[in-house]
Parts: structure tokens; sequence; C-alpha cells
């Protein structure tokens, strides 16, 4: 548990006047590695927040997040729109590590609900542009003969069929290796099949590239489709 005195330390030192620090990801969890650092959010009454800063300390590289209560709803409100809320995550699965005022509680309260509830609904345009690029760039793999064009084409297609994945059954969606973590959490056997058949997409064998284009094809049917002919915008 070093990470986590280290963790206190570091806010009692740097932060005595915190209203509220959460020590937060992967360092928690199974999924610690060699390169975790330590990800810290820190709620303060006033300036010097609101800043972020990385820097070493005692060993430990540390990502702080240094918000005012009114900076921390203006984020997660702006993050909640986007379907897409670290913040949030960060309070609600994280670790208290002050809390002066009640506030350290009440934060994580309200996180833990908020993500519950879900984000928001897709509009019918955003998902229709988003089947619309699916599609488009799927067709861009079945022609595609450069092995790097391939490799690009691949990751793209990855990334865009997680979230539409996602966005379809009314998930969160995330970044890097939370895109992973989220279609994984929401659906292990589709998570399963994509990442599978875009790691033999990669390897260049005809067979793998009609693999994961099959596998994509079903996400497009989960969101209602493929879609190219007589799509239009303003």
């Amino acid at each position: 548990m070093d990470h986590v005195q280290t963790a206190r330390d570091l806010v009692r030192d740097r932060f005595p006047e915190a209203r509220a620090a959460f020590l937060c990801g992967s360092v928690l969890t199974h999924r610690r590695t060699a390169t975790s650092d330590l990800d810290i959010v820190v709620l303060l009454a006033g300036p010097p927040a609101p800043f972020r800063e990385s820097l070493e300390w005692e060993g430990w590289p540390v990502e702080l997040f240094v918000q005012t209560e009114a900076v921390w709803r203006s984020f997660a409100e702006r993050e909640t729109v986007a379907r897409n809320s670290p913040l949030l995550a960060m309070c609600a699965e994280g670790m208290v590590l002050a809390d002066a005022d009640g506030l350290g509680a009440a934060l994580q309260a309200e996180s833990r609900e908020r993500l519950a509830a879900g984000p928001p609904p897709v509009p019918a345009a955003e998902l229709e542009d988003r089947r619309y690029a699916l599609t488009d760039t799927l067709d861009d793999l079945r022609g595609c003969t450069d092995p790097a064009e391939r490799a690009y084409l691949v990751a793209d297609l990855l990334r865009r069929a997680s979230e539409l994945a996602l966005l379809a059954g009314g998930h969160w969606l995330g970044g890097g290796k939370w895109l992973s973590r989220r279609l994984a959490a929401a659906d292990p056997a589709l998570h399963g099949r994509l990442t599978a058949g875009a790691a033999a997409a990669m390897s260049g064998r005809a067979d793998g590239t009609e693999h994961f284009s099959g596998v994509v094809q079903d996400v497009l049917k989960l969101a209602g489709g493929p879609i190219w002919a007589g799509y239009r915008r303003s």
C-alpha cells in the first residue's frame, strides 16, 4: 500500500487546505503495472485551482487534477454530454484520501449515481453519421492492398466499431485502453471477436480481413445497419 501512503503524503504536503482528494486509476486495481502512475484529483476552495500537473514524487509518476467544486461540475457536465467522463469514473471508483467538509463523500456518491444512470441518449443523426463513417471505412478496408494502409484502417475500424457498439447499447465511451475496458464490460463476447478479428486482419491474411469485416458488419446491424447510398447532410 505504499502508493496509497505516497498519495496521502503528497496531498498533505502540497495541499494542506484541500477540501477533498481522491486517488484514482489502475494503481488501485489488479491492472496495476510497472508504469502505472498516481492519478490524484484534488478539490480546493479557490486558487491556485484549477490546473493539471505531471510530476514525480518519491519515485512515483503523478498526474494531478486540481479543481474547485464549480470547475469539477463544469468538467463533469461537459464530459457527460460527450458520453465519456473520466472525471466521474475517477471519483466514483477512486479512494478518498482527504475529506475536510464532506465534499469528497458527496462527490463520490454523485459520481457513482451518474455513472450508473448511463450517458444521455444518442441523437438519431449522430448515430447515422457514425454508421456512415464505419460503412465507408469498411469499404476502404475491403479494397485495400497496401499493408501499411491496412494497419491504419483496421485500427480506425476497431475504434469506430467499438464506439458504435457502446453508443447503440447506451453505454459510456472511453479512450485508448478505456475504450477496450468499457466494451469488455458491456459485451465481453463482442469485445473478444473484435480484438481477435482486428489482430487477424492486421496479419494480412485474406481470411483475416474477411473475418474482421464480418464482425464490423455485426456491429453495424446492432446500430441499424450499413448506410452509404442515400446518406446526405446539409
